[in-house]
């Protein structure tokens, strides 16, 4: 059932309107990205030497470099743990968009919903925000004990961070949130399974950067499958 509704997700990419949205998201996107990269790299500043030489990219001079090939081509490889907090800031700025293409191709019959606000949103984004940037530094101390399983926690904690996230804010459009917690807390493991197989691809540089308007598209069609059922 998850992969129908990420292969809805997908074809909708012929969709002008759905397009519209895409290739906004994508810049945002990109723009996020640059930003928490910007904000990581100005604190590895802070704690290492002015110049840092990378293999295969070469000498970085951090803030003072930040738009240079190299620099770039680092922001991308650090887009494999940098792109979490990314596609949970995404929510608050972009959701109800591409949630709107999606149920006027797919659920027309059930008319339009009205927004929560960007404001009320985007609270709700930064509150899921912060639960995960504290739950990505306690996770760890588990990657320093068991680093062999440090893939399959980030993927399993990741997944069910931004499965709550992503099914929360969609559902909450409709039935209000309690409405939304409660069909969660109903079909917890499915939703946890979506949002592991979301943050799988987040970890791979440049697919990353289409997975969070892909994840709200799936997790639009997750919702109204299980709202249904």
């Amino acid at each position: 059932m998850i992969f129908g509704d990420f292969a809805k997700a997908l074809g909708q990419l012929s969709d002008p309107r759905f397009r519209r949205v895409l290739a906004l998201g994508l810049g945002l996107t990109f723009i996020l990205l640059f930003c928490v990269y910007a904000v990581f790299l100005t604190g590895l500043n802070l704690i290492t030497p002015d110049t840092v030489n990378v293999p295969w990219v070469g000498e970085i001079t951090w803030v003072d470099d930040l738009l240079s090939i190299g620099s770039i081509l680092l922001m991308l490889a650090f887009s494999v743990i940098l792109m979490v907090p990314v596609a949970s800031a995404f929510t608050g700025l972009f959701l109800e968009d591409i949630a709107e293409a999606v149920e006027a191709r797919h659920y027309p019959e059930k008319g339009q919903v009205a927004r929560i606000g960007f404001a009320a949103g985007l609270q709700e984004s930064l509150n899921f925000l912060a639960i995960l940037i504290v739950a990505n530094i306690l996770a760890l101390i588990l990657y320093l004990f068991m680093p062999f399983a440090a893939p399959l926690i980030f993927w399993g904690l990741n997944g069910f961070l931004l499965g709550r996230e992503y099914f929360h804010l969609v559902a909450m459009r409709w039935i209000g949130r309690d409405g939304a917690k409660a069909l969660r807390k109903r079909h917890i493991a499915e939703i946890w399974l979506a949002g592991a197989l979301m943050a799988v691809p987040l970890t791979i540089p440049l697919v990353n950067l289409i997975i969070p308007i892909l994840g709200v598209a799936t997790f639009t069609h997750l919702f109204h499958r299980l709202n249904r059922d």
